[in-house]
This record gives structure tokens, sequence and C-alpha cells, in this order.
């Protein structure tokens, strides 16, 4: 691709959406935001006022009159579809933002598509691209943790009244499943959800599920539209400790444990947990960015490069399906596993 700035476009410009023509207009290098798209009048002009980008109320119209090298979908998820097939047809390379579409059929008709067109399509699960988290998986990988126990997620908050089409779910725990599958890479063998609706009218509010993964981590997630004040966590625990990831103030914090010693069972074995006790905290240095910026700048580079795309839909299509699952194990009161979840892993 020459060296002339990517050509970039925007679809909704709802909160989420005003953020990536912010993102894209301050904060990436080599890149033109040249059009915004969002059917509402006054969410089109609050997010173009004062910037050179070009409104238009319709999408497809952008689409053909635009010759745009990225573009952003951050329209309702049922619009994924439909949004993604056009832009990939006037030649653009895309980036949807999670979840990746409404089904399964939906998710692997746009992949299709993006395959047929030699473009490229991501999608937005933002949390990857976290510092925090990029830092506790440099650390996990490294081995400083030894063997992985159990992976907690916490995503708390109070009921955000832009959300109608679904619930806590399939909002919120496409974040964590997905990091939760990043950081342990291993795949989910069985899982358990209990959900409760107290505020939203039509679909669940309140989550707790358990993952049980192949190499025998524990994945806990408990997620709210009920909580007062935003809370966004990560805590993994091993061998040797436990970090504590803070999504939001971007802080790594380590708690060892002493009891982790190197006696040898067998040659070859590995060390010995002996027992568990407290030991020092330490607070590691994270270089903080906005995750958002990260991203973006990710993408267009990866534009750029020809590759690969930063989240492989597959994995974005795998936490969809996860999430899906949660909800009906709540709904059945069953646990999922067996051929339930190789459906999803195909």
């Amino acid at each position: 691709m020459s060296d002339r700035p990517l050509r970039v476009a925007v679809v909704g410009a709802g909160m989420m959406g005003r953020n990536h023509v912010r993102v894209w207009d301050e904060a990436v290098e080599g890149v033109e935001l040249v059009a915004v798209a969002d059917p509402e009048a006054t969410a089109l002009e609050r997010a173009t006022s004062g910037r050179r980008a070009r409104g238009y109320a319709d999408a497809a119209r952008m689409l053909a009159e635009e010759q745009l090298d990225l573009v952003s979908i951050v329209a309702p998820t049922s619009l994924h579809l439909q949004v993604t097939l056009a832009a990939l047809r006037a030649g653009a390379n895309v980036l949807v933002e999670k979840p990746i579409a409404a089904t399964r059929d939906e998710a692997l008709e746009m992949m299709a598509a993006a395959e047929a067109a030699g473009r490229m399509l991501t999608v937005g699960h933002i949390e990857r691209f976290n510092p925090v988290i990029r830092e506790l998986r440099r650390r996990l990988e490294a081995g400083e943790l030894g063997r992985i126990f159990q992976v907690k997620a916490t995503r708390l908050g109070p009921f955000p009244a832009r959300i109608r089409d679904v619930g806590v779910v399939v909002d919120l725990a496409p974040h964590d499943l997905d990091v939760m599958r990043y950081l342990v890479g291993a795949e989910p063998m069985r899982l358990y959800a209990e959900t409760e609706r107290r505020i939203h009218t039509e679909h669940e509010d309140l989550f707790n599920g358990i993952i049980k993964f192949a190499n025998g981590v524990v994945g806990v997630l408990d997620i709210n539209w009920l909580t007062p004040t935003k809370r966004r966590s990560l805590t993994v625990t091993g061998e040797r400790g436990m970090y504590l990831a803070d999504y939001i103030n971007q802080d790594l914090v380590w708690w060892a444990n002493p009891g982790a010693t190197e006696t040898w069972v067998n040659p070859g074995a590995g060390p010995r947990i002996t027992s568990v006790t407290e030991g020092e905290m330490r607070r590691f240095s994270v270089d903080r960015q906005e995750p958002l910026a990260v991203e973006l700048n990710e993408f267009a580079r990866a534009v750029r490069d020809g590759g690969p795309p930063p989240v492989d839909p597959r994995d974005a299509m795998i936490a969809l399906l996860l999430a899906r699952k949660l909800v009906e194990s709540a709904e059945t009161g069953t646990v999922m596993d067996g051929d339930a979840l190789k459906e999803v892993l195909l």
C-alpha cells in the first residue's frame, strides 16, 4: 500500500462511535478521517462538529461516494452484518465493534465476505489492547505465576439506558470471555451460569458464570448492571501468587506466595506448592495508554502491512457463542459441555 494517508470513516455516532471519531481524527498517524454516518441528525452533528469529516445520514450513500480504506462499524449489533457486507463490497477493510454479529451464521457470512473481497475483518475487543492486560499476559507467558489455577473477572456498573436489544451477558461477557481465552491459552470444556432480571425490562442484568478450561483453569465471571459504581478487574491466581489487574486505572498488583518452593517431586515434574501464605505485594509499572487508541493504531498498521488482523474474527465469534451458551445455561438450569460446546469451537 502507498504512503498516502488511509481514508477512514465511522458508521454510528453514539457514545462509542464518537470515541472512534475522536481517536481516528486525533490519535492515529497516517490516516485521514473523511466521513461519519448516522441517521440521527443530532448525533451526527455532535460527532462531526469542529472536524473536517463529512456527515452522512445514510451509510450506504457514504460508502458509495467515498473511497475508503478503513471503516469502523459502531452501529447496533442487528446492523453489523448489513453494514459490514456493504463496506467490504465498497473495498474497505472493516473493524466492527463487539459482539461481531447477532448469530453464528451472520458472523460466518461476514468472515466469508471478507475473504472473498480480499479485505481485513477484525473486531473491537478493546480489552485486549488495555496495557495492563498486555503486561499481565507478558508476565504469564514468561511463567512468573507458574501454573494458573483460576481467573476471575469482575465487571460491574450501573444500568446503561442505551442498551435495549441484549442483556448484560451478550453486551459485556464477551470482553471477559475473550480475555480469558487470550490469557489461558485453552478452550472451555464445561460451563454453567445463573442470571436474574431486576431492572432491564426484557433481558438479564445480573450474571454469574463458571467456566472449566481444558487445561484445568477455572474461570469465574461476576457481571451486572446493578452496581452504583463501576468496577473492571481481573484476578489471576496460580502457584506463585496472584495478580490483580485494574482495567480502569491500568494498575497491575502482585501478591507473592512464599509457599511455592522449588521442592522437586520427580525429575521434570516442576516445583511443588508446599503451602500458601501471605507474601510481599508489588505494584508493577504499566505504560498507560488509551486502549481504543492502541487498538485503532494496530488496525491501521495491520491494513498497511497486510495483516494479520489485530483480533481474529473467529475469536470474536467464539466469545459471542460462549456468551449465548451461558445465557442458555441460565435459562435451562443445565451445565453446558460436550457436544454443546463443540459446536461453539468448530
